[in-house]
């Protein structure tokens, strides 16, 4: 395993740390967050409406590229 120097360790944590609180004000004000876990696409929280099984967006929904 590879040891981190001193800086890389304080920038994970503080990597670390905003995540976490992103994700719980993201859960407390009752959004979705999207994560990549075990080579898959997870929603945490309720999945939106817009979006079909898969996580895609519904073709009519799709947003445009000005």
């Amino acid at each position: 395993m590879k040891v981190l120097s001193e800086e890389a360790l304080l920038a994970l944590e503080s990597l670390q740390e905003t995540v976490n609180e992103t994700l719980e004000r993201k859960r407390k004000l009752g959004q979705y967050a999207v994560v990549w876990r075990d080579g898959k696409i997870e929603y945490l929280g309720k999945k939106p409406s817009n979006q079909d099984s898969k996580g895609c967006l519904k073709s009519e929904e799709s947003p445009r590229i000005p």
